[in-house]
Order: structure tokens, then C-alpha cells, then sequence
């Protein structure tokens, strides 16, 4: 499975998600994608195999991907303090692969349904749901 992380900003909670993914599954290939190279370092430091930068990388990953791990602001137009445009967000949410999103509070957005969860919680959950995905 081609498994993609997308971040913006420091990249602070894809790298959480490309830890977590590498300690569970080592073998795992993941390709890390940010709008801006802090978050790809962040995320290539934590163990990534492949990154890469910028709005057209983020289009081109989020086509061949199979499974799309983010913060949900990825999938809103002009959050995370306007990085994520209208073709990031149009990207990813049209793309047909699975994608578990992490909620974040500063998105300025309630997801109903979910629980107040600290953002360890909250990424732990989201790995959790893509090592029972990449496994079967």
C-alpha cells in the first residue's frame, strides 16, 4: 500500500504519525508530504522514506495514494493560517484513497461525535486505524 502522511506549519503532528506508523509497522514504506520544507523535515526526521514539498507534490501523492494520513485542516480550504489552498484541500479530499484525518481543535472546526482527546490520543487513534487497514 502506498501510504502517505500530509502536514503543514512544523509538521508537529505528521511527525507523531510517521513515528508511530514506523514503530508499529518498520517495513512500511511512507512518504511524507508538507506544504512547506519544516514540516517535510520533521516528518523525513521521524523516519519517512520519501518527501517531498509544496502544492503540486501534495496533488501528485494524493493521486497514487492508497491510504492519506493528516490533521483535518488538511481538507479545509485556508487552514493552518492560509497554507492549505483550495487545490491542497480539493486534492486530498478527491482523492480515492482511504484517509483518516486527525482532529485539531485550531482548525477552528467541531467535529461532531468526537471526543475531547488530547492530541497523543488522537494520533495514537489514527495509527491504530491504519496498522488494522494495513494489515489485512
Amino acid at each position: 500500500m502506498n501510504v502517505v502522511v500530509i502536514d503543514a506549519q512544523g509538521g508537529g503532528i505528521g511527525k507523531q504519525l510517521v513515528e508511530q506508523l514506523k514503530a508499529a509497522l518498520p517495513a512500511q514504506k511512507i512518504i511524507a508530504v508538507g506544504t512547506n520544507s519544516l514540516a517535510t523535515a520533521a516528518m523525513l526526521r521521524a523516519g519517512a522514506d520519501q518527501g517531498a514539498t509544496g502544492e503540486n507534490a501534495i496533488r501528485v501523492c494524493a493521486r497514487n495514494a492508497d491510504l492519506i494520513l493528516c490533521p483535518i485542516g488538511m481538507v479545509l480550504c485556508d487552514a493552518m493560517l492560509g497554507e492549505v489552498t483550495g487545490d491542497i484541500a480539493c486534492a486530498i479530499g478527491s482523492s480515492k484513497a482511504h484517509k483518516i484525518l486527525v482532529p485539531v481543535s485550531r482548525c477552528q472546526t467541531t467535529v461532531a461525535g468526537c471526543t475531547a482527546a488530547t492530541m497523543a490520543d488522537a494520533v495514537r487513534d489514527a495509527v491504530s486505524a491504519a496498522v488494522k487497514m494495513l494489515e489485512k
